[in-house]
């Protein structure tokens, strides 16, 4: 039986970086899973009253470049989708690469087998920027997101911190993923569960 469901993501997020690892080895193991990546802009949620859009502001189209990559991606090179998914993640979080750097996007598209000019040519043409705006108001709109990961099953959305990569393990990936599906349609009474103290 496949579980549909949908994730959100940002580039700029570790904690995003350590879903979407486990969501993509717990795919490329088997697991019965429908996933849809759902774009969601850190900036535009951190946007101050009184400030405008980030989506209307010139001065910050370096910073949704490489969501826009991953959209093109997604949505017009599915099957490279998580090469460069785990490339982008990987610049910026294993890497410290700057994400609003064009030669960084173009390398990670690169690494991961994808024609970066055909991609970067998609964005300029300007129609990822509307799919990004659109996704990202419906996701706040409907399930009143405001963060990454969201995982979003059945009209009921968790934002959710994973601690662990699976490090390639796609039984480990399977388990994590599953048990935060169990919680979010089995356990909804549950609201917040939060540890005063990482373990290191």
């Amino acid at each position: 039986m496949t579980t549909r469901f949908a994730v959100t993501w940002d580039y700029r997020c570790p904690f995003a970086r350590n879903a979407h690892e486990h969501l993509v080895a717990g795919l490329k193991a088997g697991a019965g899973w429908e996933v849809e990546f759902s774009p969601f802009s850190l900036s535009q949620a951190h946007v101050e009253e009184g400030e405008g859009d980030v989506w209307e502001d010139p001065s910050k189209r370096a910073d949704l470049m490489a969501m826009e990559a991953g959209i093109v991606v997604r949505d017009r090179m599915p099957e490279r989708f998580a090469d460069v998914h785990l490339a982008l993640f990987r610049a910026r979080h294993d890497e410290a690469r700057d994400l609003r750097e064009p030669a960084v996007v173009r390398r990670a598209l690169q690494e991961a087998g994808v024609d970066a000019d055909t991609v970067l040519a998609e964005i300029a043409d300007g129609w990822p920027h509307e799919v990004f705006r659109k996704e990202h108001e419906v996701a706040v709109a409907e399930n009143r997101v405001f963060g990454v990961p969201t995982f979003v099953l059945d009209g009921r959305a968790v934002f959710v911190r994973l601690m662990n990569r699976p490090q390639g393990d796609g039984d480990l990936a399977r388990t994590t993923v599953d048990r935060v599906l169990d919680l979010l349609k089995g356990w909804p009474e549950l609201n917040e569960y939060k540890y005063t103290t990482i373990a290191r």
